[in-house]
């Protein structure tokens, strides 16, 4: 054989050698990855059930000091969480040591300070468990289970980007009244023999109050987040503009994404992928309200997209708000591992899961048969929008691999 021909035959089985070894190799590291998010699957499935108990095993810590020593800047709680059942315990039956009118926003809320200093934030029921709520898909009052909801929903997805909540019925008249702050007292009120109050909002009015079912109001109680961790609030970039008959860019321009591609903080990091995550997430609970969103402050874009205020969602069962998705859709672009969990979650397994995991809560049931069958239908949704995706543009470009390494010290 001449030399030229040796060459040639040694360049092509060189690059058939190089070809195969980055195939392999790639599809091991594929393969051992999707490994690690079906035990993680089946780690997150075992440990679903929290079931409400008021003894911390092996510790002489406070349910606070662990919740609080949970939070690192990629999640609000860890994936092994032994002690959750003995904090949600804590928050729903712990003293209630002070009362005030809840921090800004549109909605009635109340800061509550729970024994111990404790900050939490109490968001009252409005509606019974199969109202639904008409007109537009952000609509109506708050609705204290979707916040309950909500926050199991994002264990099961494993994002753990959610501030705890629980159910908690609370006694106006005796755990309330006599702790209220002067300017939350004054917005207290009797309807027949059920006592209210409309509290302190944008929204809030004498005229709206909130009243409990004689003294005892049902509600739903949310972790306040570590002081040392402070927030930093940012427009979404997919936020609606709630005037009449004004789009924002992202509703008629299709390639809007390719600009929020080019804008800090999603040109890089994480933030564009919790972006999508957070669509999937509200597409499936329903919350078509998410105008800003939180993260913590100096984190130069590292920091995860935190999951606060989902209380306008599960307001209508038959709704599917397409919208939602835009992120998904204009960007194709999502997570393996939460392509990954979508998929573990078919055939009926997401609203088992969901209803498992709130069945030990105290105001259970949380929500409505329908809502729950809702939250299914909305999954073939979501994955019938990235198919629509991968068709289009090929599985590698859409499904992006995006594993960061997480440490609770």
């Amino acid at each position: 054989m001449k030399l030229k021909q040796r060459v040639v035959l040694l360049a092509i089985l060189l690059v058939i050698f190089i070809f195969t070894k980055v195939f392999l190799i790639d599809n091991l590291d594929t393969s051992a990855a999707n490994r690690e998010d079906q035990r993680a699957f089946h780690r997150m499935m075992t440990g679903l059930r929290v079931e409400l108990a008021p003894k911390l095993d092996h510790t002489l810590q406070s349910p606070w000091e662990i919740a609080a020593q949970w939070v690192v800047p990629r999640e609000v709680y860890p994936e092994e969480t032994p002690e959750l059942g003995a904090i949600m315990h804590a928050m729903a039956t712990k003293k209630i040591i002070k009362a005030d009118v809840g921090y800004k926003g549109t909605q009635l809320k109340a800061l509550l300070i729970l024994e111990g200093g404790q900050k939490v934030v109490f968001k009252p029921k409005r509606y019974s468990r199969d109202y639904v709520v008409e007109g537009e898909p952000y609509a109506g009052y708050d609705r204290h289970n979707a916040e309950v909801a909500a926050f199991h929903l994002d264990r099961i997805l494993g994002f753990r980007r959610a501030p705890l909540v629980v159910g908690r019925f609370v006694n106006l008249r005796t755990e309330i009244k006599p702790v209220a702050t002067e300017q939350l007292l004054s917005t207290f009120l009797s309807a027949g023999n059920n006592t209210c109050f409309y509290g302190k909002c944008y929204y809030c009015r004498e005229t709206e109050p909130a009243c409990a079912d004689g003294d005892i109001m049902e509600g739903s109680v949310t972790l306040w987040l570590p002081d040392v961790w402070p927030l930093q609030k940012h427009r979404h970039p997919w936020g609606r503009t709630y005037r009449e008959g004004k789009l924002a860019r992202w509703e008629y321009d299709e390639s809007y994404c390719d600009a929020v591609k080019k804008t800090s903080p999603y040109d890089s990091g994480p933030r564009l992928l919790d972006i999508i995550d957070t669509a999937v997430f509200d597409y499936l609970i329903g919350n078509a309200d998410r105008h800003h969103y939180e993260s913590f402050q100096d984190d130069e874009g590292a920091s995860m997209l935190i999951l606060l205020d989902n209380a306008k969602s599960f307001g209508n069962p038959l709704l599917e708000e397409r919208s939602i998705l835009a992120p998904l859709y204009q960007c194709c672009i999502i997570r393996v591992s939460t392509w990954n969990r979508l998929n573990y979650l078919k055939n009926g397994v997401l609203k088992s899961a969901l209803k498992s995991a709130m069945a030990h809560d105290p105001i259970s049931p949380v929500l409505a048969e329908p809502h729950l069958d809702a939250v299914d239908q909305r999954l073939l949704s979501v994955l019938a929008t990235v198919k629509q995706c991968t068709d289009q543009f090929g599985m590698d470009t859409v499904l992006v691999e995006d594993r960061m390494p997480l440490s609770h010290l």
